[in-house]
């Protein structure tokens, strides 16, 4: 019995041996380095919306749903509820960086006033042309007819984008823009 342990150890000792690399061997090459991310895509959103772009609190029919890869399904932005004809507002200053159409729906883009941010409206008759100066409120355009974005319900598709990576354009408006009424005080009971 003590012969087969002996020799069992010597086995285990051996084949142990034959695979640990010596200690004068190369270490193994290191992983690439990732990609670092661009400087400001995890940047905060500044709170600089003024205006909502319809209305004075549209219901929110569809919020944002960020898609987990670049191609993934979600929801880029989100789909206000607002009547044909409606106008359509700039939330913030900016530069108008588009308008006109795309696959047969009026869009309007406008990049937000010392921001590396730009906002779009969609569908929206644009009453604004490319390269126009913008303030907060100004209207870029009308709602366009239903049936384009929203199935029957007319509506506008509000985004919001760094570079090529959206975000919530909900986070553009301060607190006091998104609350859902003034404070009440309340009688306390005594």
């Amino acid at each position: 019995m003590r012969y087969v342990m002996v020799w069992t150890a010597l086995l285990l000792a051996s084949v142990s041996a034959l695979l640990t690399p010596p200690a004068w061997a190369e270490p193994p090459p290191a992983p690439p380095p990732r990609p670092a991310p661009p400087p400001s895509a995890g940047a905060p959103v500044p709170a600089l919306g003024r205006v909502w772009p319809v209305g004075v609190r549209p219901p929110v029919l569809r919020g944002w749903e960020p898609p987990a890869t670049v191609y993934g399904p979600g929801h880029r932005g989100v789909d206000l509820a607002a009547p044909a004809g409606a106008p359509v507002r700039a939330v913030a200053a900016g530069r108008v960086l588009f308008a006109g159409r795309v696959a047969g729906r009026g869009v309007v883009s406008v990049a937000l006033a010392g921001t590396d941010l730009r906002t779009t409206y969609e569908p929206v008759r644009p009453s604004v042309e490319k390269g126009d100066e913008v303030s907060a409120g100004e209207v870029v355009g009308s709602v366009e007819a239903p049936g384009s974005h929203c199935g029957t319900a007319p509506c506008v598709h509000w985004g919001l984008l760094r570079g090529e990576t959206y975000l919530d354009p909900l986070s553009l408006l301060p607190p006091w823009l998104l609350a859902r009424g003034p404070s009440r005080l309340l009688p306390v009971p005594a």
